[in-house]
């Protein structure tokens, strides 16, 4: 809107990994209105990252940043997994607002421990699941009808831990079931095959709801690395090929959605709009609530608690 000016935003960008780099910084960095901070302990990759984006300041911690009197609007923690629950901490302490990529934590009391952190300091915490924000995946919210979602999320080659596969690349799966199809279940069934040295290949869960049904599949030991979501209600039904390709059918006919070739891969892959609405709520002054997250985590520990059964 004309003559409306937003607030300017100090944000923090932890842990500067690929998809720190390549899906949020780039976002931060082209909004006038945020000016980013970054933060890793790796000094070659602080430099290349502050030079290539001109980011005027940058640190190795958390705490020098702290220390630095920099005076911190909102954080993103992209850090290793294992340091998610110690770096969420120490922000919410600092009462930063605190987006954290998935997942929170690699068990569900651990990412209890830190959303009741949270609420207890009134402090925003958030959870990363972009694929609510894909305008392809975001859409089919609204579909009327929608009974039948098939989700299946394939890698090649990667057979993994039990938990890491679960907590760190299938929650993406659970989360998009929930957000789509039922955020409570009232029937989940699991199905494993096991890789070698006690990894977990591949992982089919069903959820069910009055009627409405969520499938969601890994292999991580398929031909393809690919996603591929299948969604149908009565008399129509869409898939979408990693989040961006749209095939929909209806009356007998396939029609193929052409992508906007000008949205970047962070507009379509819901990076944009996803960190402009956590910004927004900074700027409202709305404090989030970390509880849907912790239900999807808490759904993940259920799961992987069948997997270990079923494996031994």
């Amino acid at each position: 809107m004309v003559g409306v000016t937003r607030p300017r935003l100090t944000v923090a960008l932890i842990g500067l990994g690929d998809i720190a780099a390549k899906a949020y910084l780039p976002v931060l960095a082209a909004d006038a209105d945020v000016e980013p901070v970054l933060i890793t302990r790796d000094p070659q990759r602080r430099a290349a990252l502050q030079r290539t984006w001109r980011v005027e300041s940058a640190f190795p911690s958390v705490s020098d940043a702290l220390g630095a009197s920099i005076p911190l609007d909102a954080a993103f923690v992209h850090a290793a997994t294992q340091a998610h629950p110690a770096i969420a901490a120490e922000l919410i302490g600092a009462g930063i607002p605190t987006f954290v990529d998935k997942p929170l934590a690699l068990s569900a009391a651990e990412s209890r421990a830190v959303v009741e952190a949270a609420r207890d300091a009134g402090v925003s915490l958030a959870v990363c699941f972009n694929r609510r924000s894909a305008p392809a995946y975001a859409r089919l919210a609204d579909w009327p009808g929608l009974d039948t979602v098939v989700l299946t999320k394939n890698r090649l080659a990667l057979p993994d831990d039990p938990r890491l596969f679960v907590f760190d690349d299938f929650v993406h799966v659970v989360d998009t079931l929930r957000f789509l199809v039922t955020p409570e279940p009232e029937d989940v069934s699991v199905t494993t095959r096991p890789g070698p040295e006690g990894t977990l290949a591949r992982l089919v869960i069903t959820l069910r709801q009055a009627g409405r049904i969520g499938v969601g599949i890994m292999d991580r030991d398929s031909g393809q690395t690919i996603e591929l979501l299948d969604a149908m209600a009565p008399g129509r039904a869409r898939r979408v090929t990693d989040l961006v390709d749209v095939v929909d059918r209806a009356e007998g006919v396939a029609h193929h959605r052409q992508p906007d070739n000008w949205a970047s891969v962070s507009q379509q892959r819901g990076f944009v709009a996803m960190v402009g609405s956590l910004l927004d709520s900074v700027r409202a002054g709305v404090v989030l609530d970390g509880g849907d997250a912790l239900a999807t985590h808490e759904l993940c520990e259920a799961i992987l608690g069948e997997v270990e059964a079923q494996l031994g």
